[in-house]
Protein backbone atom coordinates (compact mmCIF):
# COMPACT_ATOMS: atom_id res chain seq x y z
CA UNK A 1 0.00 0.00 0.00
CA UNK A 2 1.56 3.27 -1.12
CA UNK A 3 1.96 6.02 1.48
CA UNK A 4 0.33 8.40 -0.99
CA UNK A 5 -2.84 6.24 -0.90
CA UNK A 6 -3.33 6.67 2.85
CA UNK A 7 -5.37 9.56 4.29
CA UNK A 8 -5.28 9.91 8.08
CA UNK A 9 -7.03 12.03 10.65
CA UNK A 10 -10.51 13.47 11.03
CA UNK A 11 -9.98 16.68 9.05
CA UNK A 12 -8.11 15.05 6.18
CA UNK A 13 -10.65 12.24 5.69
CA UNK A 14 -13.62 14.61 6.05
CA UNK A 15 -12.20 16.94 3.40
CA UNK A 16 -11.42 14.01 1.09
CA UNK A 17 -15.09 13.00 1.26
CA UNK A 18 -16.25 16.60 0.77
CA UNK A 19 -13.99 16.93 -2.27
CA UNK A 20 -15.38 13.74 -3.79
CA UNK A 21 -12.01 12.01 -3.88
CA UNK A 22 -12.42 8.33 -4.84
CA UNK A 23 -11.93 6.21 -1.72
CA UNK A 24 -11.62 2.44 -1.64
CA UNK A 25 -12.42 2.05 2.05
CA UNK A 26 -12.64 3.90 5.36
CA UNK A 27 -11.35 2.24 8.54
CA UNK A 28 -12.72 3.47 11.88
CA UNK A 29 -11.76 2.65 15.45
CA UNK A 30 -14.21 0.09 16.82
CA UNK A 31 -16.47 1.24 19.64
CA UNK A 32 -15.69 4.95 19.37
CA UNK A 33 -18.39 7.39 20.47
CA UNK A 34 -16.67 10.33 18.74
CA UNK A 35 -19.26 12.42 16.86
CA UNK A 36 -16.74 13.41 14.18
CA UNK A 37 -16.03 9.75 13.42
CA UNK A 38 -19.78 9.03 13.29
CA UNK A 39 -20.18 11.87 10.78
CA UNK A 40 -17.33 10.47 8.66
CA UNK A 41 -18.93 7.00 8.71
CA UNK A 42 -22.30 8.39 7.62
CA UNK A 43 -20.73 10.55 4.90
CA UNK A 44 -18.69 7.64 3.57
CA UNK A 45 -21.69 5.30 3.42
CA UNK A 46 -23.74 8.00 1.70
CA UNK A 47 -20.99 8.25 -0.92
CA UNK A 48 -20.97 4.48 -1.40
CA UNK A 49 -17.59 4.00 0.31
CA UNK A 50 -17.26 0.80 2.38
CA UNK A 51 -16.71 1.44 6.10
CA UNK A 52 -14.96 -1.07 8.34
CA UNK A 53 -14.66 -0.89 12.12
CA UNK A 54 -11.42 -2.33 13.41
CA UNK A 55 -9.18 -2.53 16.43
CA UNK A 56 -6.96 0.50 17.06
CA UNK A 57 -3.94 -1.79 16.79
CA UNK A 58 -4.76 -2.32 13.12
CA UNK A 59 -5.04 1.43 12.61
CA UNK A 60 -1.71 1.90 14.37
CA UNK A 61 -0.11 -0.65 12.03
CA UNK A 62 -1.57 1.07 8.93
CA UNK A 63 -0.69 4.58 10.07
CA UNK A 64 2.09 6.50 8.37
CA UNK A 65 1.90 9.50 10.70
CA UNK A 66 1.43 7.90 14.10
CA UNK A 67 -1.58 10.16 14.67
CA UNK A 68 -4.58 8.72 12.85
CA UNK A 69 -7.22 9.98 15.37
CA UNK A 70 -9.21 6.79 14.91
CA UNK A 71 -9.77 7.02 11.16
CA UNK A 72 -7.83 6.04 8.06
CA UNK A 73 -9.06 6.11 4.47
CA UNK A 74 -7.51 4.20 1.61
CA UNK A 75 -7.72 6.29 -1.56
CA UNK A 76 -7.07 5.72 -5.21
CA UNK A 77 -3.56 6.75 -6.23
CA UNK A 78 -3.16 10.52 -6.03
CA UNK A 79 -3.72 12.13 -9.39
CA UNK A 80 -1.49 15.11 -10.03
CA UNK A 81 -2.67 17.65 -12.56
CA UNK A 82 -0.82 19.24 -15.47
CA UNK A 83 0.63 22.73 -15.17
CA UNK A 84 -1.86 23.93 -17.77
CA UNK A 85 -4.75 22.70 -15.63
CA UNK A 86 -3.84 25.25 -12.93
CA UNK A 87 -3.83 28.11 -15.44
CA UNK A 88 -7.09 26.89 -17.00
CA UNK A 89 -8.66 26.82 -13.53
CA UNK A 90 -7.73 30.47 -12.96
CA UNK A 91 -9.08 31.39 -16.38
CA UNK A 92 -12.42 29.69 -15.69
CA UNK A 93 -12.73 31.71 -12.50
CA UNK A 94 -11.91 34.90 -14.39
CA UNK A 95 -8.95 35.60 -12.09
CA UNK A 96 -5.30 36.45 -12.60
CA UNK A 97 -3.31 33.23 -12.10
CA UNK A 98 -1.77 32.81 -8.65
CA UNK A 99 0.58 29.82 -8.60
CA UNK A 100 2.81 28.57 -5.78
CA UNK A 101 6.00 26.64 -6.64
CA UNK A 102 7.76 24.60 -3.96
CA UNK A 103 11.45 24.21 -4.69
CA UNK A 104 12.89 21.17 -2.93
CA UNK A 105 10.62 20.90 0.11
CA UNK A 106 11.60 17.46 1.40
CA UNK A 107 9.61 17.45 4.64
CA UNK A 108 6.04 16.37 3.80
CA UNK A 109 4.69 18.22 6.83
CA UNK A 110 6.18 21.47 5.57
CA UNK A 111 4.70 20.79 2.12
CA UNK A 112 1.30 20.10 3.66
CA UNK A 113 1.47 23.31 5.66
CA UNK A 114 2.38 25.31 2.54
CA UNK A 115 -0.55 23.75 0.65
CA UNK A 116 -2.85 24.68 3.53
CA UNK A 117 -1.65 28.30 3.41
CA UNK A 118 -1.96 28.37 -0.39
CA UNK A 119 -5.52 27.05 -0.33
CA UNK A 120 -6.56 29.53 2.37
CA UNK A 121 -4.97 32.40 0.42
CA UNK A 122 -6.86 31.53 -2.76
CA UNK A 123 -3.95 30.26 -4.86
CA UNK A 124 -5.04 28.36 -7.95
CA UNK A 125 -2.48 25.58 -7.68
CA UNK A 126 0.80 24.32 -6.28
CA UNK A 127 3.73 22.98 -8.32
CA UNK A 128 6.26 20.50 -6.94
CA UNK A 129 9.18 18.62 -8.48
CA UNK A 130 9.16 14.90 -9.18
CA UNK A 131 12.63 14.46 -7.71
CA UNK A 132 14.18 15.59 -4.41
CA UNK A 133 10.83 16.81 -3.17
CA UNK A 134 8.08 15.46 -0.93
CA UNK A 135 4.88 14.33 -2.61
CA UNK A 136 1.32 14.34 -1.31
CA UNK A 137 1.92 11.62 1.26
CA UNK A 138 -0.23 10.80 4.28
CA UNK A 139 1.90 13.14 6.38
CA UNK A 140 1.57 15.98 3.87
CA UNK A 141 -2.17 15.44 3.54
CA UNK A 142 -2.66 15.44 7.31
CA UNK A 143 -0.47 18.54 7.77
CA UNK A 144 -2.59 20.33 5.17
CA UNK A 145 -5.68 19.71 7.36
CA UNK A 146 -7.48 18.46 4.27
CA UNK A 147 -6.55 21.42 2.07
CA UNK A 148 -4.65 19.08 -0.27
CA UNK A 149 -8.00 17.58 -1.26
CA UNK A 150 -9.13 20.93 -2.69
CA UNK A 151 -5.87 22.13 -4.23
CA UNK A 152 -4.62 21.39 -7.74
CA UNK A 153 -1.07 20.03 -7.46
CA UNK A 154 1.16 19.60 -10.49
CA UNK A 155 4.29 17.43 -10.26
CA UNK A 156 6.82 18.39 -12.91
CA UNK A 157 10.17 16.86 -13.94
CA UNK A 158 11.97 20.20 -14.22
CA UNK A 159 11.11 23.29 -12.16
CA UNK A 160 13.15 25.83 -14.22
CA UNK A 161 11.37 24.63 -17.37
CA UNK A 162 8.01 24.94 -15.59
CA UNK A 163 8.87 28.52 -14.61
CA UNK A 164 9.72 29.28 -18.25
CA UNK A 165 6.32 27.91 -19.26
CA UNK A 166 4.60 30.12 -16.69
CA UNK A 167 6.52 33.14 -17.94
CA UNK A 168 5.32 32.44 -21.48
CA UNK A 169 1.77 32.55 -20.14
CA UNK A 170 2.39 36.02 -18.71
CA UNK A 171 3.17 35.26 -15.08
CA UNK A 172 5.82 37.17 -13.14
CA UNK A 173 8.06 34.96 -11.01
CA UNK A 174 8.71 35.99 -7.38
CA UNK A 175 11.09 34.23 -5.02
CA UNK A 176 12.18 35.00 -1.49
CA UNK A 177 15.43 34.53 0.36
CA UNK A 178 17.57 36.25 2.97
CA UNK A 179 19.27 39.23 1.39
CA UNK A 180 16.82 39.47 -1.50
CA UNK A 181 17.11 42.81 -3.25
CA UNK A 182 13.37 43.57 -3.27
CA UNK A 183 11.88 44.34 0.20
CA UNK A 184 8.62 42.42 0.61
CA UNK A 185 6.50 45.38 1.73
CA UNK A 186 7.65 47.43 -1.29
CA UNK A 187 7.18 44.73 -3.94
CA UNK A 188 4.12 44.90 -6.20
CA UNK A 189 2.66 41.38 -6.46
CA UNK A 190 -0.63 42.17 -8.14
CA UNK A 191 -1.58 40.58 -11.46
CA UNK A 192 -0.54 37.15 -12.74
CA UNK A 193 2.12 35.78 -10.45
CA UNK A 194 4.07 32.71 -9.43
CA UNK A 195 5.46 32.61 -5.89
CA UNK A 196 8.47 30.33 -5.29
CA UNK A 197 8.97 28.86 -1.82
CA UNK A 198 12.50 27.56 -1.25
CA UNK A 199 13.54 24.46 0.68
CA UNK A 200 13.89 24.22 4.45
CA UNK A 201 17.67 24.54 4.48
CA UNK A 202 19.14 25.56 1.14
CA UNK A 203 16.40 27.90 -0.05
CA UNK A 204 15.90 28.22 -3.79
CA UNK A 205 18.18 26.33 -6.14
CA UNK A 206 20.50 28.37 -8.36
CA UNK A 207 18.66 27.64 -11.62
CA UNK A 208 15.30 28.40 -10.04
CA UNK A 209 16.60 31.64 -8.57
CA UNK A 210 17.87 32.73 -11.99
CA UNK A 211 14.33 32.39 -13.36
CA UNK A 212 12.91 34.80 -10.77
CA UNK A 213 11.95 38.28 -11.95
CA UNK A 214 12.05 39.48 -8.34
CA UNK A 215 13.85 38.07 -5.30
CA UNK A 216 12.28 39.42 -2.14
CA UNK A 217 13.43 39.57 1.46
CA UNK A 218 11.15 39.19 4.48
CA UNK A 219 12.02 41.71 7.22
CA UNK A 220 13.41 39.94 10.29
CA UNK A 221 13.89 41.86 13.53
CA UNK A 222 14.96 39.13 15.93
CA UNK A 223 18.19 37.22 16.39
CA UNK A 224 17.22 34.24 14.24
CA UNK A 225 18.05 34.88 10.59
CA UNK A 226 15.32 32.88 8.85
CA UNK A 227 11.77 31.52 8.98
CA UNK A 228 10.95 27.94 8.13
CA UNK A 229 9.38 27.27 4.74
CA UNK A 230 5.75 27.12 5.83
CA UNK A 231 6.00 30.23 8.04
CA UNK A 232 7.67 32.17 5.21
CA UNK A 233 4.98 30.94 2.82
CA UNK A 234 2.23 32.25 5.10
CA UNK A 235 3.83 35.70 5.26
CA UNK A 236 4.36 35.86 1.49
CA UNK A 237 0.97 34.47 0.52
CA UNK A 238 -0.94 36.86 2.72
CA UNK A 239 0.98 39.83 1.43
CA UNK A 240 -0.29 38.79 -2.01
CA UNK A 241 -3.82 38.55 -0.57
CA UNK A 242 -3.49 41.99 1.03
CA UNK A 243 -2.37 43.57 -2.23
CA UNK A 244 -5.05 41.84 -4.32
CA UNK A 245 -7.84 42.94 -2.04
CA UNK A 246 -6.56 46.37 -1.01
Amino acid sequence: MSEENIIEGKNAVTEALRAGRPLDKVFLARGSADKALAFIAASARAAGVPVAECDRRKLDAMSQTGSHQGVIAVAAAREYCALEDILDHAEKLGEDPFVVVCDGLEDPRNLGAVIRCAECAGAHGVVIAKHRSAGITAAADKASAGAAEHMLVARVPNLPAALDALKKRGLWIYGAEAGGESPLWKTDMRGSICLVIGSEGAGMGRLVREKCDFVMSIPLHGRVNSLNASAAAAVLLYEVVRQRHA
